[in-house]
């Protein structure tokens, strides 16, 4: 996995020219790191949970008292002062970019050096349990959602003590099943946040039992294998019983393995034309997969089949100590923009219901649409999703007169 992601950070300073021609790769500060997480602050995590550290050789260490958050970080070496700086003095935290299900820091390969040119730092990590991230099993306390939830934001509360000052802030862009994550560190930890951008985020609407069924039924008529009711009945049986898409690709051999993520791949990001880069995600995101699962079996504890989360966000948003909560959808997204919709209704109808005497009140909420995207849409349309995340930061006119 290492080789794939040398060969996306190598396009990450291709894109970088992109946005201006006159910017060379030594211009930029592009690093991987690993950070030490205590195992103690996992405290979700099963005592009987087996160790698995991927140390700089790939080997795995039981015997250490630490598990290793990866991620890459890019800062401009020489920069201009954003809105936000005064007298010389950077202000703006840095942006930490969190990737969704399945994927990993270099999922934003095309974006780092674009909006490094915005902010003092940027962070693109590997969330606990994947990527070059360590991979303990995920064996928790117990099966309920706030354990599920509880791994993920603690090993990034433990990385912000490591790479942020106590008392500072970060901004967070985070991508479908890491946004969903990023509300339930908002949560525990509102002090630590300035902004909070939730990039087609998964869980958001509360479904009903008999819309959940509706909709199970309606997308299995579709599936031409799924057209009989035990068949139906097995699916959600296998998807109770935590089966995975890396659980799958590490059953079969590489070769096939390789061919349904190629499928894959080409498929959902004809925005990828170039072969050679097409070849280093297709690497990317197969490796990620056939390492040892940990993360992925997060699954089926935070979600319902269709991507339906047992603890729906809309509820929760509202209630976040956050000053701003900006959605960015794209616009063939099979993520619902409506979830973020009904969320923005539901925080301005606090608003002007809430008294000044009465203290904190709802965040503010903005949903932006990215053009000619998907579901990914930091691959399919990375100019227009810098521009939604750079609007989300510091406002509409920042972005008018800018390159992406």
């Amino acid at each position: 996995m290492r080789a794939s992601e040398s060969r996306l950070i190598e396009y990450t300073m291709r894109y970088g020219q992109e946005v201006d021609k006159n910017e060379q790769a030594n211009d930029y500060d592009c690093q991987c790191f690993d950070t030490k997480i205590p195992k103690s602050s996992i405290t979700s995590l099963s005592s009987s949970s087996q160790c698995r550290i991927l140390n700089n050789s790939n080997s795995l260490r039981k015997e250490d008292d630490y598990f290793i958050m990866h991620g890459v970080r890019v800062q401009k070496k020489r920069r201009s002062l954003s809105p936000s700086d005064t007298n010389g003095q950077i202000r703006m935290p840095p942006l930490v970019l969190l990737h969704g299900y399945a994927n990993g820091a270099l999922y934003y390969y095309r974006n780092l050096i674009g909006l490094a040119n915005h902010f003092s730092e940027i962070y693109s990590l590997d969330l606990l349990g994947w990527g070059l991230s360590s991979r303990p099993s995920f064996v928790l306390q117990n099966k309920s959602v706030e354990a599920a939830e509880s791994f993920f934001v603690e090993a990034l509360e433990q990385w912000r003590q490591k790479h942020c000052p106590m008392d500072g802030k970060i901004i967070i862009a985070a991508h479908s099943m890491g946004a969903y994550l990023s509300i339930a560190y908002c949560e525990k930890y509102p002090q630590h946040v300035q902004n909070l951008v939730l990039i087609s985020p998964v869980g958001i609407p509360h479904v009903s039992e008999e819309e959940q069924h509706a909709r199970i039924t309606q997308r299995m008529n579709t599936a031409v294998f799924l057209t009989s009711p035990f068949r139906m009945q097995l699916a959600k049986f296998i998807w109770e019983r935590g089966c995975t898409p890396g659980i799958i690709l590490r059953s079969i051999s590489e070769e096939r393995g390789r061919a349904i993520v190629s499928g894959y791949v080409k498929k959902r990001l004809p925005a990828v034309e170039c072969e050679d880069e097409q070849e280093s995600l297709i690497d990317y995101f197969y490796t990620n997969s056939v390492l040892p699962g940990s993360g992925e079996y997060a699954l089926n504890r935070l979600l319902k089949p269709l991507a339906i989360a047992r603890k729906p966000a809309v509820y929760r948003i509202p209630a976040l100590k956050v000053p701003r909560v900006t959605f960015i959808y794209g616009e063939h997204d099979w993520m619902d923009h409506s979830g973020g919709m009904e969320v923005q209704q539901m925080c301005e109808d606090i608003r002007m219901n809430k008294q000044p005497s009465d203290g904190c009140t709802a965040p503010k909420i903005n949903v932006i649409i990215v053009p000619n995207a998907g579901h990914l849409l930091m691959l399919d349309n990375w100019k227009e999703f810098n521009k939604s995340v750079l609007s989300a930061v510091y406002g509409e006119d920042y972005v008018k007169d800018i390159s992406p």
